[in-house]
């Protein structure tokens, strides 16, 4: 086999696995925001009908000859072949950990731990996931010492999530964190808490949806190639640049949730959207790693969203679809919406006290994986730490452990994400602030040149480059905490003048 045939063979091979996982996450997409509840039933076998066939095709002997083949010529190769080489050799490693019987398993019980999920938080009952949870613990540490033995099995699962992450780096990055948060938070109890009663007012879930229509325009978003759907738990699913999905919820006296939400994970589908559609079919096309994905999610909810620019741009919408709103000023909801005070769920959380929020998932989800404790006991130990973090009392199971679907989708290790992609964020913003008048981009409404800044250093690439050189390419400069912590206690300033 010459380079050319194994480089065309690839392409080939790559269209077909597309194929099987844009079908996979269609299902799944249907599953969570349109679907009837038993449906899962029928969608579980087809997705490990489809998940077989998958790993039938990435480990079969002649989807390996075409990696020898390139591996043996590698000094033939241009980037981004190598690139997917890399990739594509750390998938097959992941995919044969397992016989195939156990990777249909894995799958098929992917789904039902998210239907078991979401009747557990329906019904407040997290005795109804934990039998599921075990299982999703189980097989986290089963890939963990089939895949890479000689690493602790969390660095494993933080591996996954953000290349390179390890528990030692996570800890240096949390202890910096506290030193300056800690001492935040209290200065911000003691100071006078903004009125929030704006965000409490009635506004009808049918405006909500027009109001969702509003946002998408302000970021961005093309309608023919970004649709929005309606879900529990708000996310983001892409197949290619071309077709990309966000979801969100409504709720009638909490139209910040729902206008968050959309903001959020339209920063997640502006960087898809935003992936050269040369790299569509291919391992290359999609973000690189979580902590960049969400480094644009965040940059988009809180950088922008959350500040008196934007606000005051959005204000004459918000009236219009919701007139009770004209009683409170443009500056009324700004405040609102930085009010920073612990509470109870991550994501409704201000961006000051966040944090904390993902420090305890990152402590439980090392025990779990340590078998330091059983799933039995996780519910207890969040609520303790929930006390000792946050100082607040968690209620019930739905406003505790049941409020993420993360780990009912073995999302072990990817919380660390949220908080890395936060502090990324901030950094973007000192470099753009460099390049244009930041603050004037946003209040025009406008965020085209955001988009433009953005694109040119980090969307284009998908996952062609390392995440080490994205970052670089972004920030020209190795990352520091140090900026986030700047931002946040800078935004504090401006909203409680301390």
């Amino acid at each position: 086999m010459t380079v050319q045939e194994a480089v065309n063979k690839l392409d080939e091979l790559e269209l077909k696995e597309f194929a099987l996982g844009h079908a996979m996450g269609i299902l799944s997409y249907d599953g969570a925001t349109a679907a009837p509840k038993k449906s899962y039933i029928p969608r579980g076998k087809t997705m490990g009908c489809l998940a077989g066939e998958a790993y039938k095709l990435t480990t079969d002997k002649s989807a390996v000859a075409i990696l020898d083949t390139l591996r043996s010529h590698a000094d033939e190769l241009d980037d981004n072949t190598i690139r997917r080489l890399e990739l594509r050799e750390k998938n097959l490693k992941e995919m044969r950990a397992v016989p195939i019987e156990q990777y249909v398993e894995y799958t098929e019980l992917m789904n039902e731990a998210d239907s078991a999920w979401h009747e557990a938080k329906e019904k407040s009952d997290y005795a109804i996931f934990e039998p599921y949870l075990r299982r999703v613990i189980d097989f986290t540490k089963l890939f963990a010492e089939k895949v890479n033995p000689d690493i602790a099995p969390y660095d494993y699962c933080l591996d996954k999530y953000e290349e390179g992450l390890t528990m030692q780096k996570a800890e240096a990055f949390f202890s910096a964190l506290r030193e300056r948060i800690v001492p935040l938070i209290a200065r911000v109890g003691a100071a006078e808490a903004p009125d929030e009663s704006v965000a409490k007012v009635l506004f009808p879930i049918e405006k909500q949806r027009a109001l969702s229509d509003i946002l998408m325009d302000k970021l961005g978003l093309p309608r023919d190639r970004c649709a929005i759907g309606e879900t529990e738990h708000p996310f983001t699913t892409n197949f290619t640049p071309d077709d990309v999905r966000i979801t969100t919820h409504y709720h009638e006296k909490a139209f910040l949730s729902s206008m968050y939400s959309v903001i959020h994970e339209g920063g997640h589908a502006l960087y898809e959207l935003g992936v050269d559609p040369k790299f569509s079919f291919t391992c290359l096309s999609g973000g690189v790693t979580m902590g960049i994905h969400e480094s644009q999610s965040r940059f988009f909810e809180n950088i922008v969203g959350r500040s008196r620019g934007f606000i005051d741009n959005l204000y004459p919408d918000l009236v219009r679809l919701c007139p009770e709103i004209g009683k409170y000023s443009a500056q009324d909801i700004y405040r609102a919406a930085n009010k920073a005070q612990p509470s109870l769920i991550r994501t409704e959380a201000d961006e000051v006290t966040y944090p904390l929020h993902i420090m305890v998932r990152y402590e439980m989800e090392k025990k779990m994986i340590n078998g330091e404790v059983n799933t039995a006991e996780l519910p207890e130990m969040w609520n303790a730490y929930y006390k000792e973090y946050l100082g607040v009392t968690v209620p019930n199971d739905r406003e505790g452990i049941l409020q993420d679907s993360h780990w009912s989708g073995a999302g072990i290790g990817y919380f660390p994400s949220y908080a890395l992609g936060s502090a990324y964020g901030a950094q973007y913003l000192a470099k753009m602030r460099e390049e244009m008048d930041f603050d004037a981009v946003v209040a025009s409404g406008d965020l085209a040149p955001i988009r433009a800044w953005l694109g040119e250093k980090i969307w284009q690439y998908g996952s062609s480059k390392s995440p080490e050189w994205i970052l670089k390419n972004a920030l020209g400069a190795p990352f520091d905490p140090g900026y986030y912590l700047d931002y946040l206690e800078n935004k504090m300033k401006d909203v409680y003048g301390i």
